[in-house]
């Protein structure tokens, strides 16, 4: 309070947070959640259904271009709801700031890593290649 200047609690609370991004962080972990919500059950079902055709099976079901946009859609979800939530215990439980910066970029990494290998390998296996 700097010059005399009065801050309500409700001009403080309008805030963002420290990081003033707290609410993106939050809507975007909700959103990604209700896309998995949907996609989670539809997944495990056509992973059984797969795979009770065996290897050839597998192949022709991810062969099929829905399943193929519907498995990539699933691991993007996946891999950006779970670089969220990685980031909050982060942010929350890693003390030294040198220490949480580099486990922020690996968590990104890692994710996006994690990501193009499944892309990769959907887009492999649709083509034939």
């Amino acid at each position: 309070m700097s010059n005399g200047e009065f801050i309500t609690p409700t001009k403080a609370a309008r805030g963002l947070g420290s990081a003033k991004s707290g609410t993106a962080h939050h809507i975007r972990q909700r959103v990604s959640a209700l896309a998995l919500i949907v996609l989670v059950p539809w997944f495990l079902y056509a992973v059984i259904k797969a795979a009770s055709g065996g290897y050839d099976g597998a192949r022709a079901w991810v062969s099929d271009p829905l399943n193929a946009l519907l498995l990539v859609l699933t691991a993007a979800a996946a891999f950006y709801h779970m670089r969220l939530g990685m980031q909050v215990v982060i942010e929350d439980y890693i003390g030294k700031a040198g220490t949480r910066g580099a486990l922020m970029i690996l968590n990104t990494f890692a994710t996006a890593i994690l990501f193009a290998a499944v892309f990769l390998s959907v887009i492999r296996v649709w083509t034939g290649a």
